[in-house]
């Protein structure tokens, strides 16, 4: 609810099981946001149950290659070689044969989260909630699994993570901010990470070493728990990014105008079409008010192909009904949405719409637009 009430909207999701991954975003982004693929990789029993594994949502933005990944890797202290082959076998999985999208490896960034369930080794129960007591956490980052990992795996260690400024995560007493103190108690652990990795660009020479894409560039500006939280026996952690990039496409597919020509039952619309922009039948343009929460919360929509009125150097004309609006102050937009690239490919500025009185008759009884 939050979101939207931003102007963010919901632009793809995936769910496992329990897994669930979804992706918002401002609506002026949405023609320059093309999903290319929602994937779930299970790796629990006998590498098909859904209770662990991955799940991954990768896109184009502005041009660029962005994954998203979320995973629930096993958990338990002994099990450390069994989380760094799912983790390795979620990457390894993320393939896209057929749609003509690069390896994972080439996109310029992925974004790895979840409860990744890495533990504290060596140190005993009480020296760790000691530690965590006094706040004092180095001794904790040296024997945390995941960061002795990348110490050892070229790999992991391509991915960057913060610094872990706040307390192990896991576990806690539900509705309490107490670690367990069940008959296991078991020590507390940072299971819940937020990793990033940027793609690397070839290196000039041999000693040369790679260097992120400087038209592309992520930065972290918090990596937080949040205490207030106690439905569940782990902490939630947030991470918030900038990303700063040049754009490899500044031109969306489609123009969309509202031409305010008005009737008491229709508006006209006009929309103009890139040269690399391929339509299809199921095409459709929607009439959306401001802070509507995802593509289908529509108020009136028009299929492309079906309602197409004019067609002429480039420019297209459809009417899309609004004589079932009620008359209203709130602004408005449009979208249009390609069902073959399953995104949205073009937006109109906003507008309102006129209130049925100001639509005066003409001698002919034609209603005429009063902009």
């Amino acid at each position: 609810m939050f979101l939207t009430t931003i102007l963010y909207l919901l632009v793809s999701y995936i769910r496992m099981q329990g897994l669930l991954l979804l992706v918002f975003a401002k609506y002026q982004h949405l023609p320059f946001i093309q999903i290319l693929s929602t994937k779930s990789t299970p790796t629990g029993l006998f590498g098909f149950w859904g209770n662990k594994g991955g799940v991954n949502i990768c896109l184009k933005l502005y041009g660029y290659y962005v994954s998203i990944i979320n995973c629930h890797l096993p958990p338990h202290m002994a099990n450390n070689d069994q989380r760094l082959e799912h983790f390795d076998r979620i990457l390894e999985m993320q393939n896209f044969e057929g749609h003509n999208i690069p390896n994972i490896l080439d996109h310029d960034l992925i974004l790895w989260f979840g409860d990744m369930n890495f533990r504290i080794e060596d140190l005993g129960l009480h020296y760790v909630q000691e530690s965590i007591e006094n706040r004092s956490y180095t001794d904790l980052w040296q024997k945390d699994q995941l960061s002795t990992a990348k110490r050892c795996d070229p790999l992991l260690r391509e991915f960057q993570e913060g610094p872990l400024l706040f307390p192990p995560t896991y576990k806690f007493d539900k509705n309490s901010n107490n670690y367990d103190t069940s008959e296991k108690k078991r020590k507390p652990a940072w299971t819940d990470r937020i990793l990033w990795r940027l793609k690397r660009q070839p290196s000039a020479g041999s000693h040369t070493p790679r260097l992120p894409d400087p038209h592309f560039y992520l930065s972290l500006k918090s990596y937080i728990s949040h205490m207030m939280y106690t439905i569940s026996d782990h902490k939630p952690v947030t991470g918030t990014f900038d990303l700063e990039l040049k754009p490899l496409v500044s031109v969306p597919l489609i123009t969309l105008v509202p031409e305010g020509l008005w009737t008491a039952k229709d508006m006209l619309i006009s929309y103009s079409l890139t040269k690399d922009f391929i339509s299809s039948s199921w095409d459709w343009i929607g009439l959306y008010k401001v802070g509507f929460r995802h593509i289908n919360d529509y108020v009136s929509y028009v299929w492309v192909s079906d309602n197409e009125v004019s067609c002429s150097d480039g420019l297209n004309q459809v009417y899309i009904n609004i004589g079932d609006i009620p008359e209203t102050e709130d602004q408005f937009l449009l979208c249009y949405y390609s069902n073959s690239l399953r995104s949205v490919v073009g937006i109109s500025n906003l507008f309102k719409i006129q209130p049925h009185a100001f639509l005066e008759k003409d001698p002919l009884g034609e209603a005429q637009p009063q902009i």
